[in-house]
């Protein structure tokens, strides 16, 4: 129970009157090491206390082997203290609090404080089985290069299988990041669906009054037994996991000398969506998730099963 000045003006009164601090607590609905401490910080100081001020344990601050700890981890694994707290228990056997962390992360300028992150909210999270089930292409603009860059992510692993960063966005240098993703994973598994927006890009802005639409882009992933899937109009959540993806391009990209080693950097890194506490990167859950059919077929084709 949240306790006014005047309810706290009224403890010290019957404190003062000798009055027991469990009939006190009994009378405010509060507990009797909360009479307590505001009776010994008002002797302390003569001073009736300030709510929500000077009412609990001093915060406890980070020690330079602590400061350490953590610059090496974030620098290391670029996460916030949530992620953090956990990486640093396991690969450091330090423990630290999150909010510990979170607090030495903002006084770096490594952390903001969202307003929006501080509500609980309910998530409902869908993921394919198997890698190579789906995948999600979008494009994005960069505000401080001005490049415009491509990406294709795994719905399953969030594995980034290919991309890249160009001058424009159009339907040749999208047909040109999909023929990565051909190229390097077709004779492992090919990709059976591929979720995007309703982009020119994608010529899926011209459908007709049945939802029906054709492209260039649409009749290429068909020739190649890829299924295409629109995300639902207004509703970017569909194609969330590469759009989410885009703000680490946005924070981390730069960090690394080309765009190959920081792609790598990604997939290799333990990633929230998977088994983190034993730090699944991408990569990592790419290939546990592969389809049974798939693993057989590679070995089939490498030791002649």
């Amino acid at each position: 129970m949240k306790l006014s000045k005047k309810k706290i003006q009224w403890i010290i009164r019957q404190k003062e009157n000798q009055e027991s601090s469990g009939v006190i607590a009994e009378i405010q609905h509060i507990t009797r090491r909360r009479v307590d401490q505001i009776w010994k910080i008002y002797q302390d100081t003569g001073t009736i206390p300030i709510i929500g001020k000077q009412m609990g344990r001093p915060k406890k601050q980070i020690t330079p082997e602590e400061s350490d700890v953590i610059e090496e981890a974030y620098h290391r694994f670029r996460y916030g203290a949530r992620m953090l707290e956990i990486l640093m228990r396991k690969v450091y056997k330090t423990t630290i609090s999150h909010n510990r962390i979170h607090r030495y992360l903002m006084s770096r300028g490594f952390a903001n404080s969202e307003v929006s992150k501080r509500k609980q909210r309910k998530r409902v999270r869908y993921e394919r089985k198997h890698s190579m089930s789906a995948g999600h292409i979008d494009w994005h603009h960069d505000a401080n290069s001005g490049l415009k860059i491509c990406a294709v992510l795994d719905d399953s692993s969030r594995r980034i299988l290919a991309i890249g960063e160009f001058a424009n966005i159009n339907t040749e240098n999208s047909i040109a990041v999909f023929k990565t993703v051909v190229r390097e994973y077709w004779l492992l598994c090919p990709l059976r669906e591929l979720i995007m927006d309703h982009g020119s890009e994608f010529g899926a802005h011209r459908r007709d009054e049945n939802g029906c639409w054709d492209s260039e882009y649409k009749k290429y992933l068909e020739t190649k037994g890829v299924h295409p899937i629109l995300a639902w109009v207004k509703h970017p959540q569909t194609n969330g996991k590469v759009e989410k993806w885009f703000d680490s391009y946005d924070r981390f990209r730069y960090e690394f000398s080309s765009l190959d080693e920081f792609v790598v950097w990604y997939n290799n890194r333990p990633h929230g969506s998977q088994d983190f506490e034993n730090f699944e990167s991408p990569e990592l859950a790419f290939w546990r998730r592969l389809p049974q059919e798939a693993i057989l077929g590679m070995g089939i084709r490498v030791f002649g099963w």
